[in-house]
């Protein structure tokens, strides 16, 4: 996701009902974990890790 401005744009949102944590990255790869340090982390060491939407959604490989 980029802003009109051409700003990076990242998005945690919390999984009701658990611990988990939801992240979606400026490009739109998606990663969960309870650790909210570590969903930054795999948030800002992009490209490294990330696979486009839909390519194992959720567990981050």
């Amino acid at each position: 996701m980029t802003s009109p401005a051409g700003q990076e744009i990242y998005r945690v949102d919390w999984v009701p009902g658990t611990d988990v944590l939801h992240g979606t990255c400026h490009c739109g790869a998606e990663h969960s974990a309870e650790d909210p340090v570590i969903l930054w982390e795999w948030m800002l060491a992009h490209p490294r890790g990330h696979r486009t939407r839909g390519h194992q959604r959720g567990n981050g490989s």
